[in-house]
């Protein structure tokens, strides 16, 4: 099927006969939430008009789970742009740039025509008639303009796996014709299902993750640890760039970072030997949740992966556990390196997470970290560290930047 990125340009810049262009946009679990939907579809429309307001201030309205996205004297490119940005938008499924016609056969009939001009290969028409009231049915307006379209071009009908679709959906008040769309990311809208903080490392796993948990409806904010003062500052430039591109996801994003160096020194003082590596995390851990509490957070989300790497087996999880009453959320436990850098590469962050840096966790560390850390040992540590006392005194030196997504 032809989408609006591969469809030849003379054909995008013709506009159809009396036509408005729109953008349409299909919704996928959101309207499935029973008697809460009105709420999801709400929420999802304001997502909609915050993420294109640097184009165009919008009309989002809300039709049988499908948004209508307008804009008073809006021209074709204005509205290209606000469908390819609508595509970020969790809880969108699809974007359709559509054209917004007279709720008349001949109307149809004219933008039918025009759209498909210039397009060849097969075709077919795939209507749908909301509105009960229009004179053909769904069959009968696929059967008409299908050998309508077909007289005029000599393209041929084929009803399975056409080269292009000819779509028509009869509303209230008008009928839209459009062909091909923009898949979207799906989920729910951010916002929805609370806040939470992600320890943000400057690897390919912790992006991955916040995404996966935005797409569930959750409004995040980061947490990154820096090894400061013994390392350079270019762990914090990886983690500004890579939560500038997740914006793009929610917008008003959130980064905080805290000096972890010394930190990291103490803990080795205190010898913890093969345990650092846990001890760190769990200081982490700690911090995290003092910072979550602030911020009205409700969770900690974390990269983690089981058996990605040697400490990350389930004793050392369940260990640090252990370190938070607030629950960690892991979205890529089970999962692979593969299937991770997979849906790295697809939302954008991979090529700046394999950038090099010196991160935090390799600072201070142990040659072999242990694999079955017990937590009364851990807990042993950090009584000589006062790590409630650490775990505040690290919170209130984050410093907190807003990396925005720039349309």
């Amino acid at each position: 099927m032809t989408t609006l990125e591969t469809a030849p340009a003379d054909v995008r810049e013709q506009s159809p006969v009396d036509g408005e262009p729109c953008v349409l946009l299909k919704l996928g679990e959101v309207v499935l939430k029973g008697k809460n939907r009105e709420q999801f579809e709400r929420r999802l429309a304001d997502n909609v008009r915050q993420a294109v307001r640097p184009i165009a201030r919008v009309d989002v309205i809300r039709r049988h789970g499908v948004f209508i996205v307008r804009k008073h004297d809006a021209d074709l490119a204005t509205m290209e742009r606000v469908a390819q940005r609508v595509t970020d938008v969790m809880g969108i499924v699809w974007a359709h740039r559509a054209w917004r016609v007279g709720k008349d056969v001949a109307s149809v009939e004219r933008a039918a025509l025009e759209l498909m001009d210039g397009r060849t290969g097969t075709f077919a028409v795939r209507a749908r008639r909301r509105d009960k009231r229009f004179p053909l049915t769904s069959m009968e307006l696929d059967r008409h303009i299908g050998a309508l379209v077909a007289d005029r071009y000599g393209q041929p009908v084929r009803l399975k796996d056409p080269e292009h679709t000819l779509s028509i959906e009869v509303d209230r008040d008008e009928v839209f014709v459009y062909s091909g769309g923009l898949p979207g990311q799906g989920g729910l809208p951010v916002g929805m299902s609370g806040r939470a903080l992600v320890l943000m490392s400057g690897g390919i796993d912790s992006p991955v993750a916040a995404y996966r948990m935005m797409r569930r409806g959750l409004r995040v904010d980061y947490l990154h640890f820096s090894g400061m003062p013994f390392t350079g500052p270019e762990s914090i430039y990886k983690a500004y760039a890579l939560v500038r591109e997740l914006d793009r996801f929610q917008g008003g994003s959130r980064l905080f970072v805290v000096p972890f160096g010394k930190a990291q020194q103490q803990i080795k003082s205190s010898g913890a030997d093969r345990l650092a590596v846990i001890a760190q995390r769990r200081l982490m851990l700690r911090t995290g949740e003092v910072l979550a509490h602030r911020l009205r957070g409700s969770a900690l989300i974390t990269g983690d992966a089981l058996g990605q790497v040697s400490s990350q087996t389930l004793a050392n999880i369940t260990a640090l556990d252990d370190a938070v009453e607030l629950p960690i959320l892991r979205p890529l436990v089970g999962m692979d390196k593969v299937e991770i850098m997979d849906q790295a590469r697809r939302i954008r962050t991979l090529s700046i997470s394999e950038l090099p840096d010196e991160d935090c966790c390799t600072v201070l560390a142990p040659r072999r970290a242990e694999t079955r850390a017990k937590i009364d040992d851990l807990r042993q540590i950090e009584k000589r560290l006062d790590v409630g006392e650490l775990a505040d005194q690290l919170a209130e030196s984050v410093q907190e930047h807003r990396p925005a997504y720039e349309v």
